[in-house]
């Protein structure tokens, strides 16, 4: 190897290690390509300097964005760009990107998400979801049955305070299926207590299947019931999504053709 290319080499070992010593590996896996390009198109220093940094950042962009769905605990990953609005046309288009910009966030508002099974509801605060991760936000999709079980543990442990707490450092919650099991007095106020400690200063998403005069088939209690509709319909964005279930339907169309 002559003197220069030995030189060379080493100098991109150099960088290399630099690059591994200040966790920026993208940076040190690509600063050759691009110095090559940079020496092709005439760039400047700067310019190339840019697109590195730019590089290295984008995929820090990605990473960080990967990590907020893994915590977001997703039943499944689904965007608002899958969704079907023409399958749904109850469902309010303008109102749904409005949200998804993250807004109500912000503002620590609720969104509630009114139908019968097979409307969407799940798929829409889904993708509520993966749009506030886009935004790096925190957030954590679980169900009421499951959220009233963990306080439920919790308060077999003396942990209430603690997983109470924990809930409290999302961004966003989105609790769904409120409505679809009937929860006794202790759970209901568990899940009051959450609800109530997020009012006006964390965003929450809920799905129901139950207007809200049908809540006290659910939460037995007419006081607390009372209570935990206030909390959650307090500044709300109320989104119907209709009666007619479109996976049925997406069903039995599907028998005709075949």
């Amino acid at each position: 190897m002559k003197p220069a290319a030995q030189s060379e080499a080493l100098e991109q070992a150099s960088v290399k290690q630099y690059c591994k010593a200040v966790r920026v590996p993208v940076i040190g896996a690509n600063f050759i390509g691009l110095s090559e390009q940079a020496v092709r198109e005439k760039q400047s220093h700067i310019r190339y300097l840019e697109a590195l940094l730019a590089m290295e950042s984008e995929e820090r962009d990605r990473h960080a964005i990967e990590n907020r769905l893994r915590e977001a605990q997703l039943p499944r990953l689904k965007t608002l760009e899958e969704f079907d609005f023409a399958q749904a046309p109850q469902v309010p288009v303008a109102s749904i990107r409005a949200l998804a910009e993250g807004g109500y966030i912000e503002r620590s508002e609720p969104v509630v998400l009114i139908g019968e099974c097979g409307t969407g509801k799940s798929h829409l605060a889904t993708g509520l979801c993966v749009a506030a991760c886009r935004q790096k936000r925190r957030v954590r999709f679980t169900t009421a049955a499951a959220l009233v079980t963990e306080l439920v543990e919790a308060k077999q442990n003396n942990q209430v305070r603690r997983v109470v707490a924990r809930w409290m450092k999302y961004d966003l919650i989105a609790l769904d299926e409120v409505g679809y099991v009937p929860v006794a007095e202790m759970g209901a106020e568990f899940l009051f207590q959450v609800i109530a400690d997020r009012a006006e200063r964390a965003a929450l998403i809920v799905t129901t299947n139950l207007p809200f005069s049908e809540w006290t088939t659910v939460f037995p209690n007419p006081r607390l019931c009372k209570a935990l509709l206030d909390r959650i319909t307090d500044r709300a964005h109320i989104i119907e999504t209709g009666t007619e279930s479109f996976r049925f339907r997406r069903t039995v169309e599907g028998r005709k053709k075949r």
